[in-house]
């Protein structure tokens, strides 16, 4: 009779094996920032910095959270006072208390991208060492959120005075906005009602094929906010002026549903608006109900007689006894009328356009509608979701990242933490395999043989292996 022997299954063990190595790494990372923090304190220039003893702190990484000391210094000012500082910090780039690393940072912002806070904190904490709850993943999003507002806000300031510092060259730029509509909840609520327009732009140099009916927009950028007509064309100008070299543009193509604040945007002869044909179509459907007359203007419009629709179409009004057509034809009307110049699409106009680059291609404008979703109305539409007016803008600025390929070179910018290079050579080097002795046979422990370096005895304490279940 053979005795059934304990069994675990393999997700346990899994977990195990995975905790265990957080709780490793943990370890690891303590003694490399107590032992920089060392360094520091030993060359310091001791008559400036005055030590105030250790302080405790902990930095949130993937790992888990790390608790580990920090010296603390005084400096005098002018004023005979004294100033606290942490080298440590300073070395780092470490600004403020209660930080996580910018991985885990980079994890939450990409997570919050896809889903609602709450699924963002659920997702990293089940793939991480670490914890995190919806409010903390909230917090990460607006202070990076904030960090890119206020790199916006200087592209914009570079761009007013001409000095934008985008390298791309092209000759023809396209340009569509347009505006979607979410709630708001709290105070933003109160301020500005149930719901506010938030306004969104992309702007692009042509487009590439990547099937065979499909394409892609080459090199797009984009922008959304809920601000003013008059700060978001600021902005916008200055997110186009960091990619593109807007001196070497000569045309800008401006698509959109006619709305006040994009009409604005056409400023001088190299600006050509066009109404975003999705737009222009649906309005012929939406206050033109007899299939007859949709034909005749339809015919009108794509025969380039502008002036003879306008006419037919105020005809139709007079002509009919029911007042709720007529006041549709009206409606019409008046649309069309405010928007007359970019009735013609402007690949229709005899324009002398430059020769797409090599491998792209001029398509007609249109996409907005598809971006628009793509960029914000998958994500902040729908779903019950609420917003404020600061909390929309920031997590609307991830989402432009993302959607333009940025999201994560833009946050390791802003999050990167420095330490020198030769602890990490260091740690390659300790735990690399092909350092490791082979060893063969029962009782071997790996553990015991991986090299350790040298100026991390601390580490010789890892060698024991724990229970991992």
């Amino acid at each position: 009779m053979s005795v059934p022997e304990r069994t675990i299954d393999f997700n346990s063990l899994e977990q195990g094996i995975f905790k265990w190595y957080c709780r490793m790494g943990c370890v690891l990372l303590k003694g490399i920032l107590e032992q920089y923090d060392l360094e520091l304190m030993e060359s310091r220039d001791k008559e400036i910095y005055a030590n105030k003893d250790l302080r405790k702190t902990t930095i949130k990484t993937v790992m888990g959270e790390v608790e580990y000391y920090r010296t603390l210094y005084g400096v005098a000012n002018e004023d005979g006072g004294t100033n606290y500082v942490y080298l440590l910090d300073k070395a780092m780039g470490i600004t403020g208390s209660g930080f996580m690393s910018g991985l885990l940072s980079e994890m939450i912002a990409k997570a919050a991208c896809e889903g609602s806070y709450r699924a963002a904190a659920r997702s990293v904490s089940e793939m991480t060492g670490q914890t995190i709850s919806h409010t903390a993943a909230w917090n990460v999003v607006q202070q990076l959120g904030e960090r890119i507002d206020a790199q916006e806000q200087e592209t914009a300031a570079l761009a007013a005075k001409n000095e934008g510092k985008g390298t791309l060259e092209t000759k023809l730029l396209f340009e569509e906005m347009d505006g979607i509509w979410l709630h708001l909840q709290g105070q933003s609520r109160k301020k500005h009602g149930k719901s506010k327009e938030m306004k969104v732009s992309i702007a692009y140099d042509g487009a590439e094929k990547t099937g065979k009916k499909r394409y892609r927009l080459t090199n797009k950028v984009a922008t959304a906010n809920f601000e003013s007509a008059k700060r978001f064309r600021l902005r916008k100008e200055g997110v186009i002026a960091a990619t593109y070299n807007v001196d070497e543009i000569d045309n800008r193509f401006v698509n959109g549903d006619g709305a006040g604040w994009i009409n604005e945007d056409q400023v001088d002869e190299t600006v050509h608006h066009q109404l975003d044909p999705f737009h222009r179509n649906k309005a012929i459907t939406k206050y033109v109900a007899d299939p007859e007359a949709r034909k005749i203007l339809m015919k009108l419009l794509y025969s380039k007689q502008i002036d003879l629709l306008l006419e037919v179409i105020e005809a139709y009004a007079n002509s009919t006894e029911d007042e709720k057509e007529c006041e549709n034809y009206l409606k019409l009307h008046s649309y069309f009328q405010n928007n007359k110049d970019g009735l013609i699409p402007c690949h229709r106009r005899g324009l002398e356009l430059p020769e797409p680059p090599e491998g792209k291609v001029y398509r007609r404008m249109g996409a907005m509608e598809s971006n628009i979703f793509t960029l914000i109305g998958n994500r902040m539409k729908g779903g019950r979701e609420n917003w404020s007016i600061n909390g929309g803008n920031n997590l609307a600025r991830l989402l432009c990242l993302k959607a333009t390929g940025k999201l994560v070179e833009t946050l390791r910018v802003l999050t990167a933490l420095v330490l020198p290079e030769r602890y990490v050579e260091e740690i390659e080097i300790g735990l690399s395999a092909a350092k490791t002795p082979l060893r063969e046979g029962k009782g071997y422990n790996g553990f015991k043989q991986m090299l350790i370096p040298s100026s991390m005895p601390w580490m010789k304490g890892l060698a024991a292996p724990r229970p991992l279940c």
